[in-house]
C-alpha cells in the first residue's frame, strides 16, 4: 500500500512562513541581533514582521479556497499586526493606534458576520 501525501503549497506556505516567525521568537533568547541590511534587528522583532506576513498570506490562501470569513480574519489581524509592528518600529503612536482600532473594529465586524454565517 502507498499512502498519498496531500500536499497544497498554499497552505505549506502558511505554514512555513508563521512556523518561521515562530523559530524567530524562539530564538530571542539565544541569539543575538540579526543583520538586515545596515540595521541589527532583534529576532523578535522580525518575528513579529514574519507573523504578519503569514496573516496576510493566510487570507489570501483561504480567498482562494473560498473560505470568505477565515480570510476576513486573517487580514483584519494581518494588517493591523503590521500596523502594530510598524508604528512600534517607527515609534508611530498615530500609526500604532490606528492599527489598534482597526483591530477593535475588525473584531467586531467578525463577530457580526460570524452570527449571520451561523444564524445568529
Amino acid at each position: 500500500m502507498n499512502p498519498s501525501i496531500d500536499f497544497e503549497l498554499g497552505p505549506a506556505a502558511v505554514g512555513t512562513v508563521v512556523g518561521f516567525a515562530g523559530l524567530l521568537f524562539l530564538l530571542e533568547p539565544v541569539a543575538g541581533p540579526v543583520a538586515v541590511g545596515d540595521l541589527r534587528v532583534r529576532p523578535v522583532a522580525l518575528s513579529a514582521a514574519v507573523l504578519a506576513v503569514g496573516l496576510c498570506l493566510g487570507a489570501v490562501v483561504f480567498s482562494r479556497r473560498g473560505r470568505r470569513l477565515f480570510a476576513l480574519a486573517h487580514g483584519i489581524f494581518g494588517v493591523s499586526w503590521a500596523g502594530i509592528v510598524a508604528g512600534t518600529a517607527l515609534g508611530s503612536g498615530t500609526l500604532l493606534l490606528g492599527a489598534v482600532v482597526v483591530l477593535i473594529a475588525g473584531c467586531g465586524f467578525l463577530v457580526t458576520q460570524a452570527s449571520r454565517e451561523t444564524g445568529g
